[in-house]
């Protein structure tokens, strides 16, 4: 069975014991989907959620992959050469850092993501102070600069090269779509196989609120990734 390592955004959110209509659906065509709240996430504390600031793609990506490695081993049936790994907005970030850092995921599905963390900090919504938050760092500072690039996912993207699916909503003012238009460039630039889904007239809430036939046609292209890849 193939598998998929689904990473949840915020990252200050989390997966619960609640239907989901997504993983339904992945499960439905024979996916097995791996799903879990690694450090950062909310319901464990707050020292958990605060172990991540200042060092995204440290510990968390730990955490993910870790988990994914158990996930193999306690389930038999799902096969670790043939897996997805997906996320949307800090799940999107995850993904592109997780592809650049590691080739074992035979396809990749970012939505709504971050790669740029620089350039994130002048063009999204909450970009005056989410970094100042999340990590003590701000891309107006020179000495804070070079920090939020070694944290970028795009510092390492001659190292991708897993099959990508971008997808991202042309109104969305929380993870401006100038993120996936960098991450799909240098992607292409690279020569890896890349496909970049544009939604008008969609916000940061696609998945969630778009209109529906949207909704589905982001669905139905996630699946046909999944199929031509895995």
């Amino acid at each position: 069975m193939p598998s998929i390592l689904s990473i949840h955004g915020g990252p200050h959110t989390d997966y619960g014991h609640a239907f989901m209509h997504e993983f339904q659906l992945f499960a439905a065509r024979g996916y097995g989907v791996c799903y879990s709240n690694p450090r950062g996430s909310a319901g464990y504390g707050q020292a958990w959620v605060d172990d991540i600031h200042g060092r995204w793609g440290g510990p968390d990506a730990d955490d993910l992959l870790n988990f994914f490695d158990r996930c193999l081993e306690a389930h038999p049936r799902l096969d670790g050469n043939r897996s997805a790994v997906m996320g949307g907005s800090y799940g999107g970030f995850m993904t592109n850092w997780i592809t650049g850092h590691t080739t074992r995921f035979q396809a990749a599905i970012t939505d709504r993501s971050i790669c740029n963390l620089l350039s994130f900090g002048g063009t999204s919504d909450i970009g005056l102070r989410f970094w100042e938050d999340e990590l003590g760092l701000n891309f107006h500072r020179r000495a804070d600069a070079l920090r939020l690039w070694d944290m970028s996912p795009l510092q390492y993207v001659e190292n991708v090269k897993t099959p990508t699916l971008i997808v991202h909503s042309v109104l969305d003012h929380r993870c401006p779509i100038e993120q996936a238009e960098q991450w799909y460039a240098a992607l292409t630039l690279h020569g890896v196989p890349v496909r970049f889904v544009r939604f008008p007239e969609e916000n940061h809430e696609l998945s969630r609120a778009g209109r529906p036939d949207r909704r589905i046609k982001r669905l139905e292209e996630y699946l046909g990734w999944l199929e031509e890849w895995l």
